[in-house]
């Protein structure tokens, strides 16, 4: 690894760098190709195919990678830098007792841990109470400080006033809130138009959530507060997702005109068809419903499934048959940052093919979420990309074993 590195670092000091990789077969955001090679150039694709198709410039690096697949680096959809698994801290102790410092301490690990497992890009969908700490974090990788993805974020994420947490408290303790409260429509303007001046690249928001602790989830915003927030987003060239788990929450959410619909645990037919003529992508967030039930005491493999786990089951299965598309992402910190392998996996174990899979966490994604360069190996694309071992179309669990990372046209991990 550290020779290859260097070769790259020599080579751009000098202001060149030719790199071929050599794999068994190439994923190429669409189909899988045998015994392609790929040609990257500083820190673009110039060149994927067969090997005899390619002429090599002068000075160009060979990088065997037998025995695996590469593919484009894996887009996550749906994560939360900022916390970690709340089997080793629940939700409410984070946002109450860690300070924001610490948190964003732990995310300069959990984005290198991802980085490493593969993920190139990450959408970050709300800093839990942690102001606009994901912003910086974006900051730092940027400007080259830590290694990471390429972060889009959405700051604190909004709420309909009164139903977000941590909760639990009488009315005269004032406590931090891990999303930022909004109600009006004048208000809700206000809230996106400040969220997105503080550097938020999309908007969050919760259409419903529960009011009060141990209670079922309720729509929290009106349908003129969700269009008044879309419209305020879009006529800045940004886009809002939506937290929905209820049908009303869902619909008012695709009416209003959301872009993603992250969870969608109770969506029906009707609304899923909605979600399909609207373009809107579902965001299923599988490994977060099932690390959660782990750690409510389900003993996965020995326990029958929990009512829970099956109904994620039939509702992600009527999504596949609506013909909805499906964004790829876990929810990763709910669980182990690095393990974003877990959503794949569950996605095929609840009715996905390997290879849609693997088209949802890369082009799909890139396509969903306006990333025009990103997601596909082919010729003017940025060089974000991996090699696995083994044949993930095959065996969704190869996308564990990420022996390869070049993010940018930089080899991370080799």
């Amino acid at each position: 690894m550290k020779s290859i590195i260097f070769i790259c670092l020599f080579s751009t000091y000098f202001g060149f760098t030719q790199t071929l990789l050599k794999p068994d077969r190439v994923f190429d955001g669409k189909e899988m190709n045998d015994n392609w090679v790929v040609l990257v150039e500083g820190n673009k694709i110039t060149y994927t195919g067969k090997v005899n198709g390619v002429t090599l410039p002068n000075n160009t690096t060979e990088v065997e990678l037998a025995g695996t697949t590469l593919m484009p680096g894996i887009i996550e959809g749906h994560s939360h830098v900022l916390l970690h698994p709340y089997n080793e801290t629940d939700w409410n102790d984070q946002v109450l007792k860690e300070s924001p410092v610490e948190r964003a301490v732990r995310g300069t690990v959990h984005v290198k841990n991802s980085l490493l497992a593969g993920v190139t890009t990450m959408r970050d969908l709300g800093a839990e109470g942690a102001g606009y700490t994901d912003v910086y974090l974006k900051k730092t990788i940027e400007e080259g400080i830590i290694d990471g993805p390429r972060l889009l974020v959405a700051g604190p994420a909004i709420v309909a006033t009164g139903a977000y947490g941590p909760k639990g408290f009488h009315d005269g303790v004032t406590v931090p809130l891990g999303a930022e409260p909004a109600s009006g429509v004048d208000q809700c303007i206000e809230t996106v138009r400040r969220q997105m001046g503080n550097g938020a690249d999309l908007i969050k928001i919760y259409a419903d959530y529960r009011w009060t602790p141990g209670t079922d989830s309720q729509p929290t915003f009106l349908q003129q507060e969700i269009d008044a927030m879309v419209a305020t987003a879009k006529s800045a060239g940004k886009y809002v997702v939506a937290h929905a788990g209820t049908p009303e929450g869902m619909k008012r959410a695709i009416l209003g005109g959301v872009e993603t619909i992250e969870h969608g645990d109770g969506g029906t037919p009707e609304i899923f068809k909605m979600m399909k003529e609207k373009g809107i992508g579902l965001c299923p967030t599988l490994a977060a419903g099932d690390a959660i039930t782990q750690y409510q005491g389900w003993n996965k493999g020995t326990d029958p499934e929990p009512e829970r786990i099956q109904q994620k089951r039939k509702s992600f299965k009527m999504a596949l048959d609506s013909g909805v598309q499906i964004v790829f992402g876990g929810d990763v910190g709910v669980f182990t940052h690095g393990e974003n392998y877990r959503e794949m996996e569950l996605m095929v174990d609840y009715g996905m093919k390997p290879l849609d899979v693997l088209k949802s966490a890369t082009s799909d994604n890139a396509s969903m979420f306006h990333l025009n360069h990103l997601g596909s190996l082919k010729q003017g694309f940025l060089a974000d990309i991996i090699a696995v071992k083994g044949n993930p179309a095959q065996d969704i669990s190869a996308v564990k074993n990420v022996s390869f990372v070049m993010k940018d046209g930089v080899i991370y991990k080799d």
